[in-house]
């Protein structure tokens, strides 16, 4: 499993084992300040992370930047 979160002490404590670091906790997995366009990318580039996060073996919770 991998959490997308803005507070890695959180998703920690609630036992994610893989966490990729979102934007803000008011925009986890975006950017409100980019335009659509370059907004899109920014997520893209986040669901990739948490993609290549899957493929990563950890032995306990990781926040993988």
């Amino acid at each position: 499993m991998v959490q997308i979160s803005a507070l890695d002490a959180l998703a920690k404590s609630i036992g994610s084992n893989r966490i990729v670091r979102g934007k803000a906790i008011t925009s986890v997995v975006g950017d409100p300040t980019l335009n659509p366009e370059d907004e899109r990318k920014f997520r893209k580039r986040l669901v990739q992370k948490a993609l290549e996060a899957l493929r990563t073996p950890v032995e306990e919770p990781t926040v993988l930047a």
